[in-house]
């Protein structure tokens, strides 16, 4: 079971911060780079937190869209070095396919519906491994 007060959402989406700030830690990256969030979410688990879901996913390539969250949980336990590694991994995949991104072109509109896939895919994780009484 997983405590709310010791979740943390790292996230440079608005609406995934506006929806659930009130309700769980965010830590909000004000830009539309998500090597921001990756890099933030790794610094986390150097402190000791733990990923709840994986940072590469969805169905979308990290070159697709600007917008990511990433779920992680305090711990009291040291490095989760399979955490670290993952997290890296996805780092590194973020850096192969960036060098292809196209995302400065992207309308209005297509960020508005990348930052709803985002939102839908926290959300989905959170109702279904955290209950809303915790």
């Amino acid at each position: 079971m997983y405590r709310r007060a010791l979740i943390l959402i790292t996230t440079n989406n608005e609406k995934v911060s506006n929806k659930f700030g009130n309700d769980y830690s965010i830590d909000f990256i004000e830009s539309e780079d998500m090597m921001q969030v990756l890099t933030k979410s790794r610094d986390y688990i150097h402190s000791g937190y733990k990923l709840l879901t994986h940072p590469s996913s969805g169905s979308l390539k990290p070159n697709q869209t600007p917008y990511k969250s990433i779920i992680l949980y305090k711990t009291e336990e040291s490095i989760d070095f399979e955490n670290l590694n993952l997290i890296e991994n996805s780092i590194e995949i973020f850096k192969k396919f960036n060098k292809d991104a196209q995302i400065g072109t992207l309308t209005e509109k297509i960020k508005n519906d990348f930052q709803t896939v985002d939102l839908s895919l926290i959300e989905g994780c959170l109702n279904k491994y955290i209950p809303i009484y915790l």
